[in-house]
């Protein structure tokens, strides 16, 4: 069989960028983690707690376990946005004040662009499976113990 040089140079393109896309998903292999409660409910948290975690996040991750997440920690409370290009499934995001208390929690879709922000300056952030705060019944107010200090 053969192929065109165009053909060819799409197929290794492609290859690619299916190789950097693993590359990227396997970069938060081996993150720290974290132990958080609230509740009842107790959360094994991935750390994004430097430029590139936080850049990197869950894109292109295609699943979580149950109750797990990730914790986005930031050295300056600010009104920190979150969308989610790369990002292959759905997350809710709960916004939580230095004191442990949700802010606000935010539904996202996969793949979207749309800013998705705190109605405070905030320091943390938590990603966790679509509506895993509303099922359990955690919202603004809620408080996440474990959050590592700053």
């Amino acid at each position: 069989m053969r192929i065109s040089i165009n053909t060819f140079r799409h197929l290794l393109s492609f290859a690619l960028l299916i190789s950097s896309s693993l590359a990227f998903a396997q970069l938060n292999a081996g993150l720290p983690t974290v132990e958080l409660k609230t509740g009842i409910y107790r959360i094994q948290a991935e750390i994004a707690d430097t430029p590139e975690r936080r850049q990197t996040g869950l894109m292109n991750r295609t699943s979580m376990p149950m109750n797990s997440g990730m914790l986005f920690i930031f050295e300056e409370k600010a009104g920190h946005c979150f969308w989610m290009f790369s990002t292959k499934i759905p997350l809710s995001i709960a916004f939580i004040a230095d004191n442990g208390k949700i802010v606000n929690i935010e539904e996202m879709q996969a793949g979207t662009t749309n800013n998705h922000c705190p109605k405070a300056a905030v320091r943390y952030a938590l990603e966790m499976n679509k509506q895993w705060f509303s099922e359990r019944v955690i919202g603004p107010g809620s408080v996440i113990s474990g959050l590592p200090k700053r």
